[in-house]
């Protein structure tokens, strides 16, 4: 998943799972947890966000994208994800809605009420490549923080992803 990407350009230059009782705060609150992201980066940006899809493939039930969280505010990337979705899971609106690339995920989910269990798999310490170096507007030298995990559905392995954090700036923190 994460050598594709437009334009070639790497994501992540290194990734280390890093522990999550170790996770500096405020991102331990931002991805050590078993919530929506969606959820998460509204409540503690005190707006909504908007997904931006950067790149997607679909080969049958599996659909794969590229996306950004955006505060509605600003328009300031607050995370990148990639999300892989196995649409044999779920509602053909449900898949309809997450093909229509408008609303986030997580909002998705919790708006048609799936049944739904996220699995935190892993908190990774990430220095970033050249493109989420120019989607945060980060050096290379910036560290930021990541979660692997696994969304069931209605008890089934339906989608994985990595979300990553944007660096958070005391200027536009949950203040």
């Amino acid at each position: 998943m994460l050598e594709w990407f437009p334009g070639g350009e790497s994501l992540v230059t290194k990734a280390e799972h890093f522990p999550s009782s170790q996770t500096p705060e405020p991102y331990k609150g931002l991805l050590v947890h078993d919530h929506h992201m969606t959820i998460t980066m509204e409540e503690y940006y005190k707006t909504p966000v908007r997904v931006r899809v950067l790149a997607r493939r679909q080969e049958g039930n599996s659909y794969l994208r590229h996306i950004v969280l955006e505060r509605c505010d600003t328009g300031a990337v607050v995370q990148f994800g990639i999300v892989r979705f196995d649409f044999s899971y779920v509602t053909d609106a449900v898949r309809d809605e997450i093909l229509a690339e408008q609303t986030p995920l997580g909002r998705i989910l919790i708006n048609y009420n799936v049944l739904r269990q996220i699995d935190l798999g892993a908190i990774l310490k990430i220095q970033p490549g050249e493109a989420l170096q120019r989607l945060f507007g980060c050096p290379a030298d910036c560290a930021v923080y990541g979660r692997l995990a696994t969304i069931f559905c209605n008890q089934k392995p339906a989608v994985d992803l990595l979300e990553v954090a944007a660096p958070v700036r005391e200027t536009t923190g949950g203040t």
